[in-house]
């Protein structure tokens, strides 16, 4: 196995924040880009098949995935097959693997970084329980960035709601409905 990294940015997602001067906009996240994409795209060959790991459920970021990258090869064999997430959850199980920690505390996708930018007011309001340094560090940084994660209002009347001021009642904890989805197409869009 080899692990490549973006040392531009350490591969750290403070790095790229700072450095690119915001953490999001309607594009998505620039760290999906810069420590995910780019890195993918510096390391590839033209002759490489990629294999991506989207379930059944999935067929809208596949078709996105292969909308915007149409000139990689890529694979999706869970999707090819039918598997859904709940399959391989069981299949990790009976294995006898422990589930990441990130999913044995409900939150279900994104366990590449503990707090997620791309989460919603619920999410970050999980992520102030369960990771208080995570919490804090980010909502240290949105200040220092003057860059608010979370919005409320829409058009003219969109105003930011900044971590260090979030309600800790607001979202949708319990259900799981403001949980940032697996980086896709949105994030891989944002330069």
């Amino acid at each position: 196995m080899k692990i490549i990294t973006n040392e531009q940015f350490d591969g750290d997602i403070i790095s790229v924040f700072l450095k690119r001067g915001f953490i999001k906009n309607q594009y998505g996240a620039p760290c999906t880009m810069v420590l995910k994409k780019d890195m993918r795209k510096a390391y590839q060959l033209p002759t490489d098949v990629q294999i991506f790991g989207y379930t059944s459920e999935e067929q809208d970021r596949v078709d996105r995935f292969i909308d915007s990258n149409n000139d990689v090869d890529a694979y999706f064999p869970l999707m090819d097959l039918g598997i859904t997430k709940g399959d391989c959850y069981s299949f990790v199980r009976k294995l006898g693997i422990e589930l990441p920690v990130m999913y044995r505390l409900g939150y279900n996708n994104n366990n590449n970084c503990i707090g997620c930018v791309k989460g919603g007011m619920g999410y970050w309001n999980k992520i102030r329980v369960d990771f208080p340094k995570q919490f804090k560090r980010m909502a240290q940084l949105e200040r220092q960035i003057n860059h608010a994660i979370n919005k409320e209002g829409s058009g003219k009347t969109m105003k930011p709601v900044f971590l260090d001021e979030l309600d800790p009642t607001r979202g949708r904890m319990s259900l799981f409905e403001d949980m940032p989805a697996d980086c896709g197409f949105i994030c891989e869009t944002t330069k």
